[in-house]
């Protein structure tokens, strides 16, 4: 095992849990070996069965997913005891009562995670410079993530050219649209959840979703925002936030239920109001999304 190399790969499993590198050699020297990584392959089943009366069979409920514990385990091994005893303490706080991201280099790409702590730690000193590990934490929300965060960026859609008059025979038609609209694609095998942000000045703004099957789901905010208000919709949490810290929930419609992307699928968000204002501007922000 290579030792005290910073950024050596130590081969076969590989994992960043906050800043810790497992599977590899961090900054001090200290080779974090991790030998098992339970409960990432796959999470939690919420289910129920309930048994026909006079007939064969249950009646099942819908499936969902629950949470997703993991456990990280292997080898510590440090130069000395001294840095030794700072790669526990750095371990103990990686695994954070509040949410830490925990990346699994996984064969084809790497994905993530949001983790808190669930578990004692547990550690074992084998020598003055080697340890042994065991963390468990928890993911609430049990979609394994891609780590790239999407993004898109409209205006509120604008036509412009067209025709003039006096007009000429032959007339020809020539406007051109800007039509206002992120086009968000998920590659995963999971349907995943963007944050909206609508940027002010805007009247009374409203975002479709537009699916390839040609359902709609629209989200109305009845309220207007000024220059420099910014309304962040939340389609995972379902919360509608003004300017970071103001709850505007109640008064968001959301009459066809909260728009998602679908696995491998795409969705259209199409950026709304009855005034135009050049200034307004709907940011979306997603990530790809496994089971």
């Amino acid at each position: 095992m290579p030792v005290g190399i910073p950024g050596t790969d130590l081969g076969g499993l590989r994992a960043d849990l906050g800043s810790i590198p497992l599977g590899g050699v961090d900054a001090n020297g200290v080779s974090w070996a991790l030998q098992s990584l339970d409960g990432w392959d796959s999470s939690e089943v919420r289910s129920q069965y309930t048994d026909r009366e006079a007939d064969h069979g249950s009646w099942a409920s819908p499936v969902y997913l629950g949470s997703r514990p993991i456990t990280v385990a292997g080898t510590v091994t440090a130069p000395d005891r001294t840095t030794l005893e700072d790669a526990l303490e750095r371990l103990r706080a990686a695994a954070s009562l509040t949410d830490t991201t925990l990346v699994v280099y996984e064969l084809t790409q790497a994905k993530q995670a949001t983790v808190r702590r669930s578990g004692k730690p547990l550690f074992a000193y084998v020598t003055d410079r080697i340890a042994t590990y065991s963390v468990m934490v928890t993911a609430a929300d049990p979609r394994r993530y891609s780590t790239t965060l999407q993004s898109g960026t409209t205006g509120l859609p604008t036509t412009s050219g067209g025709l003039s008059f006096p007009a000429t025979f032959p007339i020809t038609f020539s406007a051109a649209t800007v039509s206002g609209v992120i086009n968000a694609v998920n590659v995963g095998t999971f349907e995943t959840r963007p944050i909206l942000t609508i940027a002010g000045p805007v009247t009374a703004p409203s975002v479709a979703a537009l699916y390839p099957d040609g359902t709609v789901k629209q989200m109305l905010y009845s309220l207007d925002l000024q220059s420099g208000d910014v309304l962040t919709i939340d389609t995972d949490a379902h919360t509608a936030m003004l300017n970071g810290n103001t709850s505007r929930r109640r008064f968001l419609t959301v009459a066809s239920g909260w728009p998602t992307i679908p696995a491998g699928s795409s969705v259209n968000y199409q950026f709304q109001s009855s005034t135009y204002n050049s200034s307004a501007m709907l940011t979306a922000t997603w990530r790809s999304a496994w089971m």
